[in-house]
């Protein structure tokens, strides 16, 4: 069934109208009738399967059918902060990490960062992102959609690290110097609901310099294996790597 995000809480009191893109999608891509199933996700993230009561020109009304028991969020907040890479692959590290379990998605100008933002198509390719995310929301079933923030500075993301309870960035260095212990440190301590912080540079990786700025504000550098990973690649390996051990090994 498909699943869509509602912005308002839910009410016992009356149906819950569906409207806007949401609309469009349910009656011209769907193309559903009334008494047709879909599930809805409420801003408490609580889910629900729901039956189409009603349908008009501009909304939907359905009605609860059976709640939803089973939670399909990481049981940690984990934001990436990428380095702005070339081409489509931010995209991809939104599409896929939103499926794998990511909390929120940092964009940041790195040193090596080839492309730059452009303030002129800030507030289209924000849009963009964001129905990027919502729709791989939908796609794998979660309750809660990830935030997407503008590209930030260097300065700012540091900022930014102070609200997160573990720091890590991924330095291809690390990798090739065999360290191995860092990540798994961090899965091994983290508890339920705290937030992790991961960095990853842009094509190029990120400058010594930079590593040793996130080192003075209290980051852990680690490696991902034996293998470079590239820049879109690096994300996913540790999002799988922490639902491996925070989902499938509790």
């Amino acid at each position: 069934m498909q699943r869509y995000f509602i912005n308002e809480r839910y009410s016992e009191d009356g149906p819950v109208v569906i409207s806007g893109e949401d609309h469009h999608h349910i009656v011209r891509v769907m193309r559903m009738k009334e008494d047709d199933r879909i599930f809805v996700v409420f801003p408490d993230q609580s889910s629900a399967v729901a039956r189409i009561e009603t349908i008009s020109s501009d909304s939907v009304e359905v009605r609860v059918v059976k709640w939803e028991t089973e939670m399909k969020e990481l049981p940690v907040k984990v934001a990436i902060a990428s380095g702005l890479p070339k081409g489509d692959k931010l995209e991809l590290i939104f599409q896929k990490g939103t499926e794998l379990g990511a909390d929120q998605f940092i964009p940041f100008n790195a040193d090596r960062s080839i492309v730059k933002w452009d303030e002129k198509k800030a507030k289209k390719k924000l849009d963009r992102w964001e129905k990027i995310v919502k729709e791989a929301a939908e796609q794998s079933h979660r309750n809660a959609v990830p935030s997407v923030s503008s590209p930030v500075s260097f300065k700012e993301l540091l900022t930014l690290s102070k609200q997160f309870d573990y720091t890590l960035v991924a330095y291809e260095e690390e990798a090739r110097s065999g360290e191995k212990g860092n990540l798994s440190k961090v899965l091994t301590s983290v508890k339920e609901g705290q937030g992790i912080l991961v960095v990853f540079g842009p094509e190029g990786g990120l400058t010594e310099k930079e590593v040793e700025r996130c080192k003075e504000e209290g980051f852990l550098t680690c490696g991902l294996g034996p293998r470079i990973l590239r820049t879109e690649t690096a994300p996913l390996y540790v999002l799988s790597a922490i639902s491996y051990q925070l989902e499938l090994m509790r």
